[in-house]
């Protein structure tokens, strides 16, 4: 059985990933990987240490790859190791080795890059509403998806032109098999 494509959705806080990650899932018919940190960080109710980085990156992986068995042709990633080392960074100033290394090891045939386009939808969560500081991690993101060396797309604009964008470029990954 063929693996599935993996589709990874990445950008700051309240940049429309898990509503792009959902639509996707829906119009292809697929599973979507929610964000695991949402989970892990409601159960633990207090605040995160660096430790529990390593925790929710494992909790991530684990989910990915569980859904990945229940994947035809792609699976949709609400998120990856990568917005875990970017906030390891900003907050602690360092990235567990183990994140760095399952972050090479790790592929994805496409990254959708979430633009800060959208208007900031207040979360509990979430933790910068400044633009300025949307805008900052976009940057560490865009610039982690270069380095990456998948081919990755800038998706931004309302709902609707968001998934219209991301599906043409689903499709045009099914059409280089």
């Amino acid at each position: 059985m063929q693996k599935p494509k993996r589709i990874l959705i990445l950008g700051p806080e309240s940049t429309g990933k898990s509503t792009l990650a959902e639509d996707l899932a829906n119009h292809f018919g697929e599973p979507w990987v929610l964000e695991f940190a949402r989970e892990y960080l409601e159960k633990i109710d207090r605040p995160y240490l660096f430790e529990d980085l390593a925790e929710i990156g494992k909790g991530q992986l684990e989910l990915e790859d569980r859904l990945a068995e229940k994947a035809q042709k792609f699976l949709f990633c609400d998120t990856d190791l990568r917005v875990i080392h970017i906030w390891s960074e900003h907050r602690f100033g360092k990235t567990d080795p183990w994140v760095l290394e399952e972050i090479q090891v790790r592929k994805y045939e496409l990254i959708l890059l979430t633009d800060t386009d959208l208007p900031w939808e207040p979360d509990p969560l979430r933790e910068y509403p400044e633009l300025e500081m949307r805008q900052y991690f976009f940057e560490k993101y865009r610039k982690l998806a270069e380095q990456s060396g998948f081919p990755y797309l800038i998706v931004s604009g309302d709902r609707e032109k968001r998934l219209k964008d991301a599906v043409t470029a689903v499709d045009n990954l099914s059409n280089q098999s």
